[in-house]
């Protein structure tokens, strides 16, 4: 295998392991806003046991939380995964 085929080789597999972190981080985020739409009464009164927050500071952090991993997610795996493919695609043209 010459370094070419194996760079090759190393994009596709990358590109593999970044599209399936994509996927479970999608999932995290949806998972996270069903549980939130679900049962927000729940979660809020458990975290005001903790903390002194209100339920918009509540729903505030919660927000937030998932616009940061979402913007997360799409930074650190989609894009890569994007450029990667494109690398890929045009190596074999």
């Amino acid at each position: 295998m010459n370094e070419s085929s194996s760079f090759i080789c190393g994009l596709e597999i990358l590109s593999s392991i970044l599209i399936r972190c994509f996927v479970i981080g999608v999932l995290f985020i949806t998972f996270w806003f069903i549980f939130f739409l679900l049962s927000g009464d729940a979660g809020y009164m458990i975290h005001t046991k903790l903390f002194q927050i209100s339920r918009h500071e509540y729903d505030l952090l919660n927000y937030y939380g998932m616009a940061f991993v979402k913007g997360c997610n799409f930074l650190f795996f989609l894009f890569p995964y994007i450029a990667s493919r494109m690398v890929l695609r045009r190596r074999n043209a």
